[in-house]
């Protein structure tokens, strides 16, 4: 039978089959073969034996947490407490563009912003937008509803900014710890622990205790300029420009004329020097 790791706990794979769980463990052979399951990965297993016998194909895989085949991230995204910031936000878009993984961007805290800075911060969202971005306050519950239905989402950001608050809105269910963020650190602690894939409404949401890693180390300089979707819409002279030195550049252009958000480009900068240090 075919179904779906949702927990794991010690030498114990729960899987999902028909409405139905089932613990499970693994053929002897996956540690001989060094095969890890994760939560989230499609199995075929023996029910009557509790049995994996093999891991489907993955669509991804995380490895900080342990996760696979997600179809898209909400990036819980704080104005205030802790304080907005691109980078951390690029960070993650990108760390999804690269996994195939959607990325919708959920604010939280808007109501702690006077007008001003509230117009400053819906400047910069108005250019995610424009390049294709989904954006959902944490308020618009039917909306965020609307847009898990029928897939595998996870929902990950800044510690602090308001995840598990949102997920037992949510799904009550859950019952979710909540933790106030520190005023001199800036950020939350974790609350989140136990990594399991669960049902809310017509879809699932993978719950964990976020992305511990946010390293681009491990990728290359190529996926992390093609991962910058508004680059793809220019042409440069050179068909490998990577937009730093090279004469020409479009795109280098398009942040001159401010048809690239120069954040954006700052922060592309700053991953590929990440990725460089290897």
């Amino acid at each position: 039978m075919q179904g779906q790791i949702v927990k794991i706990i010690s030498d114990l794979h729960y899987v999902s089959c028909n409405n139905m769980i089932y613990p499970c463990k693994c053929r002897g052979i996956f540690r001989k073969e060094h095969i890890t399951p994760v939560v989230g990965d499609y199995v075929l297993f023996n029910k009557d034996k509790k049995i994996i016998e093999k891991i489907l194909p993955r669509k991804n895989i995380f490895q900080r947490p342990k996760v696979s085949n997600i179809e898209q991230a909400f990036i819980i995204t704080s104005l205030k407490l802790p304080d907005f910031s691109l980078n951390l936000l690029d960070k993650f878009i990108i760390l999804m563009e690269i996994n195939k993984v959607k990325p919708i961007i959920c604010i939280t805290k808007s109501d702690l912003l006077d007008k001003n800075e509230l117009e400053k911060i819906n400047r910069y969202l108005a250019y995610y937008r424009k390049i294709g971005y989904t954006i959902v306050y944490n308020y618009e519950l039917d909306k965020i509803k609307g847009l898990i239905k029928n897939k595998i989402s996870v929902f990950t950001g800044q510690t602090g900014a308001g995840k598990s608050t949102l997920l037992n809105k949510l799904c009550p269910d859950l019952e979710l710890e909540t933790g106030e963020v520190s005023l001199a650190l800036g950020r939350g602690k974790h609350t989140t622990r136990v990594v399991q894939l669960v049902n809310c409404d017509s879809g699932k949401i993978m719950d964990t205790p976020g992305f511990s890693s946010l390293s681009l180390q491990s990728y290359s300089r190529m996926q992390i300029r093609d991962a910058f979707r508004e680059f793809n819409n220019y042409l440069c002279k050179y068909s490998d420009c990577f937009h730093i030195n090279e004469e020409e550049c479009s795109v280098k252009k398009a942040v001159i004329a401010n048809n690239i958000l120069k954040s954006r480009y700052d922060n592309y900068l700053s991953f590929l020097r990440e990725s460089d240090n290897k």
